[in-house]
C-alpha cells in the first residue's frame, strides 16, 4: 500500500521540478491564454498566461502510474480516459491558440469524441464482468438499467468533463478541487483492497491498482498548483480539466460506485448547472439569476477576490467528498472492481 504514496510522491516531484522548464517552453513558443472580453475586468490582466499546463500533470502521472502499475484492466481504462479526454481537451486549446480566440473545438465534435470514449469504456467494463446497473445508497438497492446503462456512461463521462472544465476559471479552482476529488476516489480504491481479504487468502494486490492511477493524478496536480495558485503562472486548460474530469468519471464507472459522483464531483455538478440554468433563464424570461456564470464569476463579481472564492470552494468539495466517502464506507462493502 506504501506505493499509492509513493506514486503521489514521485508525480508531485516530477511536476514541481518540471514546471518551470515547461512554463518557459510555453512562453517561448507563445502558448498563452486568450482572454474574452466579457470576462471580469481583472481577468484581462491574465492576457498571455502561459496555457495547456494539463500536459505537465498528465506527463508527471503517467511516469509515476507506468513505473508503479500492475497493468490492471481497470486500472488501464481510467488512465486511457485520462489520455483520451485530455487528448481531446488539447486539440480544443490548440485551436483556441492557432485562432487566437477563445472558442475552440466544436461541441458536436466533443460529444462524437466523448461517445467514443464512452464506447471503449464501455467494452471495458463489459470484459470486467461489470453489471448494467447501479448502486443507490441509503435505500441500499440495486437499480438495473439494462441498456440505459451505457447512455449513463456517456452522461457520466461528458458531465464530469465538462463540469471539470466550467470550473477552470480561476486561480487554483479546478486544480484544488480535482485534487480532493481525486484523492477521496482513491481512498475508495484503498477501502476497496482492504476489504478484499477473506478469510482464507490474503488481499489481492492487483485490487490497488486503481488506487495507483488516482494517487499519481492527484500528486501531479499538486505540482501543477505550486505554479497555478493565485497569481497563477500557468493554466491547466481544457487539457487538464478534461483529464482530470475524464479520470473522476472512469473511476467512478470502474468501482461501481456511480452515484457518488454527484457528491465527490458535487461542486463540478453545480458549476455546470449553473450555466444551465442562466441559459434557460435568459433564454425563456430573459432574465439572469446569476450576475454571470458558471457560479464562482457570480461571487468574482459580487467583490469576492479570487483566493477566498477558491478557498470556499474547495472547502465546499470537501465537506460533499466527505459525504461521498461516508456513504461509500457505509453502504458499499460489497462492491468491487472485478
Amino acid at each position: 500500500m506504501a506505493r499509492v504514496l509513493v506514486a503521489a510522491l514521485v508525480a508531485m516531484i516530477i511536476a514541481i521540478l518540471g514546471g518551470p522548464t515547461f512554463i518557459a517552453f510555453l512562453r517561448r513558443n507563445e502558448f498563452g491564454q486568450h482572454i474574452r472580453e466579457v470576462m471580469p475586468q481583472r481577468h484581462l490582466a491574465k492576457q498571455g498566461t502561459p496555457t495547456m499546463g494539463g500536459l505537465l500533470i498528465i506527463a508527471a502521472a503517467s511516469l509515476a502510474f507506468l513505473a508503479l502499475s500492475d497493468y490492471t484492466l481497470p486500472a488501464l481504462t481510467i488512465f486511457g480516459t485520462t489520455l483520451a479526454c485530455g487528448a481531446i481537451g488539447f486539440v480544443d486549446d490548440y485551436m483556441k491558440l492557432r485562432h487566437q480566440r477563445s472558442l475552440g473545438l466544436r461541441g458536436r465534435w466533443k460529444i462524437v469524441m466523448l461517445a467514443g470514449i464512452t464506447a471503449a469504456v464501455g467494452f471495458a467494463a463489459q470484459h470486467q464482468h461489470l453489471g448494467h446497473s447501479v448502486f443507490v445508497p441509503i435505500v441500499d438497492k440495486w437499480l438495473p438499467l439494462g441498456p440505459f446503462w451505457y447512455v449513463l456512461l456517456f452522461l457520466i463521462i461528458a458531465g464530469a468533463v465538462n463540469g471539470v472544465n466550467l470550473t477552470d476559471g480561476l486561480d487554483g479552482l479546478a486544480a484544488g478541487t480535482g485534487i480532493i476529488a481525486l484523492g477521496t476516489f482513491t481512498a475508495m480504491a484503498v477501502t476497496i483492497y482492504i476489504r478484499s481479504a477473506t478469510p482464507l487468502h490474503g488481499r489481492i494486490e492487483n485490487r490497488l491498482d486503481i488506487a495507483f492511477i488516482g494517487a499519481a493524478l492527484a500528486g501531479a496536480a499538486i505540482g501543477f498548483l505550486w505554479f497555478n495558485a493565485f497569481p497563477a503562472e500557468v493554466f491547466m486548460g481544457d487539457t487538464g480539466a478534461m483529464a482530470i474530469g475524464g479520470a473522476m468519471a472512469a473511476m467512478a464507472i470502474m468501482m461501481k460506485v456511480e452515484l457518488l459522483l454527484l457528491f465527490v464531483g458535487g461542486i463540478f455538478a453545480i458549476e455546470a448547472i449553473s450555466v444551465m440554468l442562466q441559459v434557460v433563464s435568459f433564454k425563456y424570461w430573459g432574465r439572469r439569476v446569476f450576475l454571470m456564470a458558471p457560479l464562482h464569476y457570480h461571487f468574482e463579481m459580487k467583490a469576492w477576490s479570487e483566493t477566498k472564492i477558491m478557498v470556499r470552494f474547495w472547502i465546499v468539495t470537501a465537506i460533499f467528498c466527505g459525504a461521498g466517502f461516508a456513504l461509500f464506507y457505509k453502504y458499499y462493502p460489497n462492491i468491487r472492481p472485478h
